[in-house]
């Protein structure tokens, strides 16, 4: 039987002493990583080679901490976390030399996404029963939501995983051992996808997924947000004219803009879930997608924010992990394949069309919407590499 590794992420309900370990870890494991980057920086500028992650932990544990007991709070911390701290900021460097990346950047407090990391030493540690989990060095811990992880019970094995806190929430993150689903032969015709800004994905079965960031809901909310906003910045000026205003307001109107942000990222997450789940249950023989120029697109201001929202990377790698559990090819096409431009009936690209023209009206008598030609072109594209 095919086995694979699947993540499960669900909130966590920890005690205040809990709490407090996880503050700092994630505190600690921040340090490590602008510690790492500042380093390299400082050898650069002396001259020196690029010292790696793994050599960077030793001369840290061997050299540096002996030489520095006030920073021994480093060793109080789960080393697998600190280890794992180190291991991105390498990674970081290794984007940016490939030319995969920028500079990487030195995490801020209560602005950067830095996790707590845990793994599986032995088979006492990552236990999970239906309302609560075991991690290493926090214990036992509840969960909120009951039933969604695999228990331990069953014959699940949790591998290693991460705890995160966002908006003063908890959440944990497992990567669980479980038997792949059984693949059968029963393929329906490949699909082709094309993603855009007027709706979100348009399938060439004639499936059309519309936009979330359209709709009332999350219009609603994006106005609260910068309400919430507003109302952030004008208590920040009022501190700085030294008007009386309270930090711990501050606080809490901070607070609430990062309820909101939460809970609009969780929306269209969601929405991408679902939206991944529903084309992959129609059981296509291959799934294709074009390679979207997403950073580029990024440095146009007109299109930045409307592309940022549509989470088209994050859609790319989900799609990848669904169509490698249930045996679908997923073919990634040219970012220069003109998909659009390309007549479907007869093939003739026409080198004029604008971005403004939704609807592709060939000389030979076709017509038809501009992105569903597309997503016709991109399923019986020759030319693709597999993903």
């Amino acid at each position: 039987m095919r086995r694979l590794l699947k993540s499960f992420q669900t909130e966590i309900n920890p005690t205040e002493e809990q709490k407090i370990k996880i503050h700092k870890t994630i505190g600690t494991c921040r340090y490590i990583y602008n510690f790492y980057l500042f380093h390299n920086k400082e050898r650069y500028n002396a001259g020196e080679k690029f010292m790696s992650g793994k050599s960077f932990s030793i001369w840290l544990n061997n050299e540096y901490l002996p030489k520095h007991p006030e920073y021994s709070w480093i060793r109080e911390v789960s080393s697998k976390s600190v280890k794992n701290a180190i291991e991105n900021a390498c990674t970081a460097f290794s984007r940016f030399f490939h030319h995969q990346s920028g500079f990487p950047k030195y995490k801020k407090k209560r602005k950067s996404d830095v996790k707590m990391y845990f793994v599986r030493n032995n088979p006492k540690d990552c236990l999970c029963e239906r309302h609560r989990i075991k991690l290493p060095t926090l214990g036992w811990v509840r969960l909120k939501e009951k039933g969604y992880i695999p228990t331990s019970k069953d014959g699940y094995v949790i591998r290693s995983g991460t705890v995160s806190m966002k908006a003063c929430r908890y959440y944990v993150s497992v990567l669980v051992e479980i038997s792949a689903p059984e693949v059968n032969g029963n393929f329906s015709d490949g699909i082709g996808i094309d993603l855009g800004l007027k709706d979100f994905a348009v399938v060439s079965n004639g499936t059309v997924y519309r936009n979330i960031n359209k709709t009332a809901r999350i219009r609603k909310l994006e106005k609260q947000l910068r309400r919430a906003q507003r109302k952030l910045s004008r208590k920040y000026e009022n501190l700085k004219k030294g008007e009386p205003t309270q930090k711990a307001n501050i606080r809490k109107q901070k607070l609430k803009v990062q309820k909101l942000h939460h809970h609009i990222e969780n929306i269209r997450t969601d929405y991408s879930n679902k939206t991944i789940a529903e084309i992959v249950k129609t059981k296509p023989s291959h799934i294709t997608i074009e390679d979207l120029n997403v950073s580029g697109t990024m440095k146009n201001r007109h299109l930045s924010k409307a592309v940022s929202s549509q989470k088209f990377y994050e859609f790319r790698a989900k799609l990848k992990a669904k169509c490698s559990e249930y045996g679908i090819e997923l073919r990634v096409v040219d970012r220069w394949y003109p998909s659009s431009k390309t007549c479907h009936c007869c093939g003739c690209i026409k080198k004029d069309l604008k971005l403004s023209d939704r609807i592709y009206s060939c000389t030979c008598g076709y017509v038809e919407d501009r992105d569903f030609n597309a997503a016709l072109n991109l399923r019986d594209a020759e030319n693709y590499e597999v993903a």
